[in-house]
This record gives C-alpha cells, structure tokens and sequence, in this order.
C-alpha cells in the first residue's frame, strides 16, 4: 500500500474511533452523578466521625468534574473499539506469528486490567479510610474535588497495571528476555512485593483485604512463571529436535 493509501486508512480508523469515544463520553457524562456518588462514599463514611467534604475551587469546578469523569469513563467504555481499529492498522504488517501474540497479549492483558480497575474501586474506599485516619477527629477534612478524583483515578490505574505485570512478565519470556527459572527464581522478592504492596493499599487492621487482594496477584504470577517454564521447555525440545535433525543429515 502507498503512503497515501496509509494515510486514508488511519484517518478512516481515527474516525471510527473517535466516533466511538464521542458517543461513550456522552454515556459518562450521563452517568457521571452515578459515578460521583460512588468515589464520595468514603467522604460520607468520614463525615460521621468528623467534619469532611468534597470542595470546588472555582465556580465552574463541579462542571469541570463532571467532564474528566466523562473523559475517563469515554475512554473506558470506548476501548473495546479503538483497541480493534489499533490492532486492525497494524495488523496487515504483521505475521501470521506476531499476530497470534498480540491477539493472545491482548485478549489476557484487557480483562486481566479490567478485574484489576474493579479491584482498585473496591479498594480505594480503604485507602481513604486508612490516610485519613491520620488526622486528628477533631480536625476538618475538607478534600478538593478534581484532586480527589485524580487520587482515586491515580489508585485504580495503579492496581490495574499491577493485574497486568504477569501478562508482561510472559511477553518478555516469549521474546527470550526473560528465562522461565529466573522468574521463580525471583519468586521470594515478588512475594514479599506484593504483600508490601496490599499492606499499603489496605488498613493495617484490615487483614481479610489484604488478603484478597494479594492471593489473586501472587496467583497471577505464578501462573506467568507456570506458563513460562512450559514455553521455555517446549523451546529447548525444539531446539534439542533440530539439532538432532542436523546431526543426522550430516551423517548420512
């Protein structure tokens, strides 16, 4: 295809896209008082204890709110769709090899975030808790709201990325960059990780979260380090058969 023929397809996949976004950010914008009361739930819960509030800092600041929940929950609910016109653009220079991976990195790596996004909102509420609580009872807690929404936005990415490593961990085994025995190797500092990481993100008191949030990480990474001990097993008997093969070709 010309340069000319490249530059009409990306357009075409950039209008598709965007058209898909549009729509899926009037939907956010819909939904995004829904939206707004769930992230303002921890603040209800410390308003029992103590005075605490979400706060504007500017007249048009709710309004503003209101559209980078939109944005965000555009880009979300659009995803499906703009992953497909990515894929679909490259996808011709692809092999029929490159295209089985990025098809299997994709269709593992997206709902592997998506549970972690929806593990980051069941957390966030504790983290709230657990930093607020540093604070005195008799001190005011007045949280501004676009860097609240930022925090929590900041958390949730965060847990999602941390859902996604594995998927990473066994890309780079499959590019040879990463040996499957120096993943379990590792396995001991990517435990005490995770845990340091679920410590962190939940209150101290609160072992069952910690809990559940860590054993399906440390599941995810032994699954990585499963899947790239059996890649790289399968490697050296493929290597192990040509060179037998080679052998045998020179001898005869």
């Amino acid at each position: 295809m010309p340069l000319a023929g490249h530059l009409i397809e990306a357009r075409t996949r950039l209008f598709r896209a965007s058209i898909a976004v549009a729509v899926a950010v009037v939907a956010g914008y819909l939904f995004s008082d829904l939206i707004l009361d769930v992230l303002r739930g921890p603040v209800v819960a410390l308003a029992e204890s103590r005075n605490a509030t979400l706060n504007y800092g500017s007249v048009s600041g709710a309004f503003e709110l209101k559209v980078k929940i939109a944005l965000y929950a555009g880009l979300v609910l659009a995803s499906p769709v703009w992953l497909y016109q990515l894929f679909a653009f490259f996808a011709p220079a692809l092999t029929r090899r490159e295209k089985r991976y990025t098809v299997g990195f994709v269709a593992s790596a997206v709902p592997l975030f998506l549970a972690g996004c929806v593990a980051g909102f069941w957390l966030f509420p504790h983290v709230v808790e657990l930093l607020a609580g540093f604070a005195s009872t008799s001190d005011s807690t007045i949280l501004e709201a676009s860097y609240y929404f930022d925090f929590v936005m900041k958390l949730v990415l965060a847990v999602g990325v941390a859902f996604v490593l594995p998927v990473f961990v066994v890309l780079l085994n499959f590019m040879g960059v990463l040996p499957g025995i120096s993943i379990v190797r590792g396995w001991r500092v990517v435990l005490v990780a995770i845990v340091l990481f679920c410590a962190l993100a939940t209150p101290a008191a609160d072992v069952m979260s910690m809990f559940l949030l860590a054993v399906p990480m440390a599941a995810l990474f032994a699954a990585a380090a499963g899947i790239a001990l059996l890649h790289d097993r399968r490697a050296a008997r493929r290597v192990a058969a040509l060179a037998a093969g080679a052998r045998a070709s020179v001898t005869a």
